[in-house]
């Protein structure tokens, strides 16, 4: 019986790392950001023209992608370039556009989780 208790939380401890994975990924401009690192290592300056969001919006993402390990950092002289952290994270991403090919419609009218 204990066995199937430690089973169950076990269990639900992967389901809510999971889920707090997905909320990370679930932020429009972090997915910009991500996606533009997907494409290389790049510093913050770049990161804003590439996205189009602004510094100060750049920054506090990159700070909660730094902190989930999504992304990492390197000192490059004066500047600090951003890369990600794993190529399993490109290849997630490419695997999501993949799963968006199928099921795009289904996605798109979907009204659960809209301005979430």
């Amino acid at each position: 019986m204990m066995q199937v208790f430690a089973d169950r939380n076990a269990a639900a401890a992967g389901i809510e790392r999971r889920a707090k994975l997905f909320r990370g990924l679930a932020d429009p401009s972090r997915l910009a950001i991500l996606g533009v690192l997907c494409e290389g290592p790049l510093v913050v300056h770049e990161i804003v023209k590439r996205t189009g969001l602004s510094q100060p919006n750049v920054s506090n993402h990159l700070r909660c992608l730094l902190d989930c390990g999504l992304v990492a950092s390197d000192r490059d002289g004066r500047f600090i370039r951003y890369r990600i952290s794993s190529p399993r994270i490109t290849a997630l991403l490419n695997d999501v556009d993949a799963l968006l090919d199928v099921v795009a419609e289904g996605v798109e009218a979907c009204d659960n989780y809209c301005g979430e």
